[in-house]
């Protein structure tokens, strides 16, 4: 069991890319990760693990090590978890990865509940905008929106089954620039643009009576989309410029006369996230639970 608990944490310090990080994933300290990868290659014999003041990252001989072990590990919790079909309720750990506007949007009317119904169960969430294999960096499952969705993959709708992007600006900003009547006039307006993790500027999509419009905005403000939207609203509530975003992020800000709707009519839908997993025959109690609670669960709107 302790050379188990030191392979254990050798995948989580190479996958996390350092020590730190990987003691934070395992409820553990940086000494006592550093001490279990010290303990195994010195069995070995074989150093695994590059370590630099920057990062740590697998040798050539890690590599291979990581490339056998992370499936081989995924059989024995799987095996272990087998168990869990004889206790009165379902105990252990579940990871999730999921966009940040997820974590925002859709979680908290679900976690809170499904942590009280099921109290041995450890949630584990990470949100990232970047597109990440679950199987390969040890998630049971994530969320995300169908066309980035990899087609091996079940899916199970969670939240929301449609969801609008909106548009708006604050009273300020529209009684001294004017409110644009048409998606083509935002050229002439202060956007406050996005764009994923070293992608290209999100365009903004409009839609009306068949016709879909792409802007590409310009403005005195780009953010991290998700990362730092928080940044964006905080300045289009200043009178900075126009914001373009998920309407139920923008919807408070709203609801209180700090934003106003702009070109509601064009507003595009868009189907909700899903809940996806890989297709396996046992699944771990931690995640059917999880999956069997999102199904109870009705939409909380459209």
């Amino acid at each position: 069991m302790d050379e188990l608990a030191d392979l254990t944490a050798f995948l989580t310090v190479a996958r996390e890319g350092g020590f730190r990080s990987a003691a934070r994933v395992a409820g553990s300290s940086a000494s006592r990760m550093g001490d279990a990868v010290r303990r195994l290659e010195a069995r070995l014999g074989v150093r695994l693990l590059h370590r630099t003041t920057r990062s740590v990252t697998p040798t050539d001989a890690g590599a291979r090590l990581l490339e056998r072990l992370t499936p081989a590990l995924g059989e024995v919790r799987s095996a272990l978890d087998v168990v869990n079909d004889f206790r009165d309720r379902p105990a252990g750990r579940l990871r999730l990865n999921v966009p940040i506007a997820a974590a925002r949007l859709v979680l908290p009317s679900i976690v809170p509940p499904f942590l009280a119904k099921y109290p041995d169960i450890r949630l584990e969430v990470i949100a990232e905008e970047r597109l990440v294999d679950v199987v390969a960096e040890g998630y049971d499952a994530g969320i995300r929106y169908e066309e980035r969705l990899a087609q091996d993959m079940v899916a199970v709708p969670i939240g929301p089954r449609v969801q609008r992007f909106a548009a708006a600006a604050s009273p300020a900003y529209l009684a001294r620039r004017g409110r644009p009547r048409h998606p083509r006039e935002l050229l002439d307006h202060d956007c406050l643009g996005g764009r994923f993790t070293n992608g290209p500027l999100h365009a903004w999509e409009f839609e009306r009576n068949g016709v879909t419009l792409h802007v590409d905005p310009k403005g005195p403000l780009i953010v991290g989309l998700g990362t730092t939207t928080d940044l964006a609203v905080a300045a289009a509530v200043a009178g900075t410029g126009i914001i373009y975003d998920f309407e139920d992020w923008l919807r408070p800000f709203i609801d209180r006369g700090e934003l106003e709707p702009v070109l509601e009519s064009w507003w595009p839908s868009f189907s909700g996230p899903v809940l996806y997993y890989p297709g396996r025959r046992h699944l771990p109690a931690p995640l059917r639970a999880f999956i069997d609670f999102v199904k109870s669960m009705r939409p909380r709107r459209g």
